[in-house]
């Protein structure tokens, strides 16, 4: 479309209640490392609701990007969510889990004082295509004992579209999978040129993030990789595809996250001083007591980087 033919048409305007958040490019940790598109943390916006941590990849052609291969890392004062779109990983922690996340089946992993996991793609996989999501665990629970859950939620029809509900409850489904603070997660398909109202949790924020297609939230046009933010007040969100094939949609929530956290490589704490002393006690000894063993990743596990030279400070939203 030419620059003349762009000024005839009529855009609406961005709606102010949805904050746009841009997507950054940001190497996957380890030898072979992935690109991923990082939503989640940035400077404007930490968290919306628990949610921490939004990387969305792919669809990679393995054969050629190498897909994933995430040597057994550490974590602290998080759960990990994994759902994927496309292809396999197989995951092992030392919790003692061995496990597949599989396309439309949702993997929570609970770090609680600690834990360590591998995540690598397996070899019947030539696309690679899904989102690994994080989310904070507060002060009364982040040194929970470690947890793992497996759930695969069959598909609610929407009228112009369908849902898979990980977590929380939407559309009439609600996930088995517990959380500790109220949370919503779930996979949207809006069919081409469809428009659906979700109700929706009032004290939740929002974040919907865009995997494929263009998406109006609200009035806000949200293009691929791109999170659109809704602060707590709406009861129901409308959606609208504006394009001629089905949108993928990830829809994110929770309420507001009032405590701080310091958050620095895979853990999450309170201060300078937690993050410094899981460093050091995953840096000590491979056989950690607070980190535990994973058992049958063939290779060494990733040492930590060095911390940086000023202190780690807390940080929440700005509300």
């Amino acid at each position: 479309m030419s620059t003349a033919e762009t000024d005839l048409v009529e855009t609406p305007a961005a709606d102010p209640r949805v904050e746009v958040l841009p997507a950054r490019d940001v190497p996957l940790g380890g030898p072979r490392a992935m690109t991923v598109r990082r939503t989640l943390p940035q400077r404007s916006r930490t968290m919306i609701g628990a949610w921490c941590f939004v990387d969305h990849y792919g669809p990679d052609d393995v054969a050629s990007t190498g897909g994933m291969d995430v040597a057994p890392h550490p974590h602290t004062g998080l759960q990990t969510v994994s759902w994927l779109f496309t292809g396999e990983i197989e995951h092992r922690d030392s919790l003692g889990v061995h496990a597949y996340v599989r396309p439309g089946e949702v993997n929570l992993m609970t770090s609680g004082h600690g834990i360590a996991h591998s995540e690598v793609s397996t070899p019947a996989t030539t696309v690679l295509h899904g989102v690994q999501l994080w989310v904070a665990l507060p002060e009364d629970h982040r040194h929970t004992g470690r947890d793992f859950r497996h759930h695969a939620p069959g598909p609610v029809a929407l009228d112009g579209g369908e849902a898979r509900v990980f977590l929380g409850t939407l559309a009439g489904d609600t996930s088995p999978v517990p959380t500790f603070t109220p949370l919503l997660g779930a996979e949207l398909i809006l069919r081409p040129q469809a428009t659906i109202t979700l109700d929706v949790d009032p004290a939740f924020e929002h974040g919907l993030l865009v995997d494929s297609g263009e998406v109006r939230l609200l009035d806000t046009l949200l293009r691929p990789a791109e999170l659109g933010y809704v602060a707590p007040g709406h009861s129901t969100l409308t959606l609208a595809n504006t394009g001629g094939a089905d949108a993928r949609l990830v829809l994110l929530g929770g309420t507001p996250f009032e405590e701080q956290i310091v958050m620095w490589w895979n853990f999450i704490g309170r201060s300078h001083e937690d993050i410094t002393r899981a460093r050091e006690e995953w840096m000590s000894s491979v056989n950690s007591d607070r980190f535990g063993t994973v058992q049958g990743y063939p290779g060494d596990r990733l040492p930590a980087p060095e911390l940086p030279g000023i202190p780690l400070k807390p940080r929440g939203n700005v509300r």
